[in-house]
């Protein structure tokens, strides 16, 4: 499987505004790291939360385990905005550490607002302007559709199609759990694709467990989506949960609390 393409994104935290290019392939530990130099805030008072559409609420970037967390686990949509809170006191903030770094670097130095960044002819962000680079590209996707295009793609690197066995994996802040009888959770894949009745962007896949072990009867909020014989045999998951492969009827099957 190819690794995900770096995703362009906004990082802004109280004193920085900048554009870069994220890779889904980073933890959240590691890209915390990352910004560190860039947003001056240690990592371990970092908070962070992705400005999703003006309709839905912003999206916290965390985990139970963010050493194994990757990004791509939050399906990253392109031109995004991430920011960055420093969870520190207010009183230490501005301390002055010398056996972490030197005093120079504690000088206080000015800080150009964003507003006044914006209208500079001579800066970065004019020349991406200017020469149509970046989120200023016309022919760029919308995030909307950025995020659609990276389930799709997903979709198609994890070779789901209707009828394919498969299982179900944990979700990607529990990649260590296991059932309570150490069994996967096995069906077939029902349904690939968009589900109006479900929130969020892009497509869902369906999957029709071997067990009555699942969230509904293969419908959702009174839509039917595809036949479970009217039990409860039905998930519906990101493509990110969903496994395919040569997985044989098992009689009993965890249970598990993270699909709609």
């Amino acid at each position: 499987m190819q690794a995900a393409a770096d995703v362009p994104m906004q990082v802004r935290s109280e004193s920085s505004l900048s554009e870069r290019r994220i890779s889904p392939a980073w933890t959240i530990a590691q890209f915390k790291q990352r910004l560190e130099p860039i947003t001056g805030i240690p990592s371990s008072f970092q908070r962070l939360t992705v400005k999703s559409h003006s309709s839905q609420p912003d999206v916290p970037l965390e985990a139970a385990n963010e050493e194994i967390t990757q990004l791509s686990a939050f399906a990253l949509q392109a031109y995004a905005e991430i920011n960055v809170t420093d969870t520190r006191p207010a009183h230490l903030r501005n301390a002055t550490d010398f056996s972490s770094q030197s005093a120079l670097d504690q000088v206080e130095k000015y800080q150009m607002p964003a507003a006044t960044y914006e209208t500079l002819s001579n800066s970065v962000l004019a020349y991406k302007r200017a020469n149509n680079l970046g989120r200023f590209d016309p022919t760029a996707p919308s995030a909307e559709a950025a995020t659609k295009s990276h389930i799709l793609r997903e979709i198609s690197e994890r070779h789901i199609a209707l009828g394919r066995r498969c299982r179900l994996l944990p979700p990607p802040d529990q990649q260590n759990a296991k059932t309570e009888d150490g069994m996967d959770r096995r069906g077939e894949v029902a349904y690939v694709g968009e589900i109006d009745e479900l929130p969020g962007i892009g497509a869902w896949v369906g999957v029709r467990l071997d067990e009555p072990t699942g969230k509904n009867d293969g419908s959702a909020k009174g839509h039917q989506i595809f036949d479970c014989g009217g039990m409860k045999r039905g998930v519906f998951v990101r493509p990110e949960r969903v496994e395919v492969g040569d997985f044989p009827v098992v009689e009993e099957l965890g249970e598990d609390m993270e699909e709609i």
